[in-house]
């Protein structure tokens, strides 16, 4: 566990007797034997789920490359799976982000994008604001022409309770720089990242 996470204002065991509580509002006994552990699970699980608090994004871009034989054109990792939460109520999102860029004289290892991706995911979100986060940390960081996002996700908040619609996913972009400015390299991306493909 990181220091950051050690000097959390609610202790490890403050969050589990909260699961406690939860589990009698339910309607269950905390103290039966299949939910002995499960305030143990349950926080475990959260330390994995939310480690994004703990990561600044913006570190995984800082090491990049410049001998790329004056690369400049489009560079796009697409179908980077991804598993987040929602804030409003804290049901899974699951989905996938397309990330493209335009360097200008330097490009950054492809696992670092995944990365991007993963340390503002593993955080309570909205679709709408992830997208933007990845899109300006890349743009922020690496400086490039230009920043597409995309993300295809479904949200359980809806899919298993109130209007229960399986089967629906949500779209959503951000482009930034010539994504933005230029028709052709917007089209360009979203040729590559191929949404519409299933």
């Amino acid at each position: 566990m990181s220091d950051d996470a050690k000097s959390r204002p609610v202790s490890r065991e403050q969050a589990e007797e909260a699961v406690r509580t939860l589990l009698l509002w339910s309607g269950e006994d905390p103290k039966r034997e299949g939910l002995l552990d499960t305030p143990k699970r349950v926080v475990k699980a959260y330390s994995d789920w939310f480690r994004g608090y703990d990561e600044d994004p913006a570190e995984y871009l800082r090491r990049t490359f410049e001998e790329v034989a004056g690369y400049d054109e489009m560079i796009v990792l697409r179908d980077i799976e991804f598993e987040s939460h929602c804030e409003h109520h804290m049901a899974p999102i699951i989905g996938r982000a397309h990330v493209g860029y335009v360097p200008k004289d330097r490009v950054v290892g492809i696992s670092k994008l995944a990365r991007v991706v993963d340390g503002f995911a593993r955080r309570f979100q909205v679709q709408e604001k992830l997208t933007a986060q990845i899109a300006h940390c890349i743009e922020d960081t690496l400086r490039p022409r230009g920043v597409g996002v995309v993300i295809d996700a479904s949200h359980e908040c809806m899919t298993t309770r109130g209007v229960h619609k399986r089967g629906v996913s949500m779209v959503t972009s951000q482009m930034l720089g010539s994504f933005r400015e230029d028709p052709r390299t917007r089209s360009e991306f979203l040729r590559f990242v191929g949404v519409d493909r299933r």
